[in-house]
């Protein structure tokens, strides 16, 4: 099929990979580049840079709201569109002209976590497992119909780097199954339930700092669905530090308390022992490592 490909992070990448395999992408749409880095030097998307690099033409507007945007849209002439973390809304010109609409890619088990950050509340939230759903595009926020699902189970040491990473080769592989299925006219879209809706929040870094005052497995869950980016962190001294994995341990005493020499802090109920950390400035490090180089024995108490 002729495929427009809308994505902008490195989710998207995983997708546009497998259906490049399968299907001609006349182009691909993503966000313009924008600043980053210490040098503020406007960056290409993930999805662009494979795009280059593979020769497929780049579309990168501000906006699809004005007519001229959706009429080179239009002229596309495309069989469909897949859309995987794309980041703008799509009007409901842009929706309709695809032969057969347009496609998302979610990294949910819809109706639960429609939004902006689905992968981090579902681990923060403690849910057993996430997934993909691949769902029929329409104007509301991920309330589209349903063509395709597949489930992933969440564990006590899954961070939201490393269930990224699992759900975008889900992603890659269950839209395959979809336009296999639309294009031989076999998948059928089955509506959203209405119960069970859950809005998952853009990620706030004022979410970031680590309250030691909550149950060790909250406290897990919460620098897990964090990890790596934005990254929980506490204060020790005057240096702030990342938390990117912890583990559940034993523990007894005041919140916040270091409880033993090997970076065990206690919690309101339990403690977490600190697995990998990240100092300023610094990669990421495993505790041992870190402890080569920092000083943090019993009674530490962190902010």
């Amino acid at each position: 099929m002729r495929v427009v490909f809308m994505g902008t992070p490195d989710f998207a990448v995983a997708a546009l990979a497998r259906i490049k395999e399968e299907h001609d992408v006349i182009t691909v749409y993503t966000q313009p580049p924008r600043p980053a880095g210490r040098g503020q030097q406007d960056r290409p998307s993930a999805t662009q840079l494979f795009a280059e690099k593979h020769g497929i033409p780049i579309h990168a507007p501000k906006s699809l709201k004005k007519e001229d945007a959706q009429a080179t849209f239009k002229a596309l002439d495309a069989d469909i569109a897949v859309v995987a973390a794309y980041g703008l809304i799509l009007p409901q010109a842009v929706l309709d002209a695809p032969r057969l609409g347009c496609v998302n890619i979610h990294a949910s088990l819809l109706p639960r976590w429609r939004g902006a950050a689905p992968i981090q509340r579902a681990i923060m939230a403690g849910d057993a497992e996430s997934g993909v759903t691949i769902m029929q595009m329409d104007a509301g926020l991920d309330t589209g119909p349903m063509l395709l699902k597949r489930a992933t189970p969440i564990t006590a040491s899954t961070t939201a780097g490393a269930l990224h990473d699992t759900l975008a080769q889900v992603g890659g592989d269950l839209v395959l199954e979809a336009l296999a299925g639309l294009e031989g006219g076999t998948l059928r879209p089955t509506p959203q339930p209405a119960e069970g809706v859950v809005m998952a929040a853009k990620i706030d870094k004022t979410e970031a700092h680590i309250g030691w005052n909550r149950p060790a497995g909250d406290v897990l869950r919460h620098i897990h669905g964090l990890s790596p980016f934005p990254g929980a962190w506490f204060v020790h001294g005057n240096e702030r530090i990342k938390v990117l994995k912890v583990e559940l341990a034993h523990g007894g005493g005041a919140p916040g308390t270091a409880t033993d020499d090997r970076l065990a802090i206690n919690c309101a109920d339990g403690a977490v022992r600190l697995v990998s950390v990240q100092r300023a400035g610094k990669a990421p490090m495993a505790a041992d490592i870190f402890l080569r180089g920092y000083a943090l024995p019993k009674g530490s108490v962190l902010a």
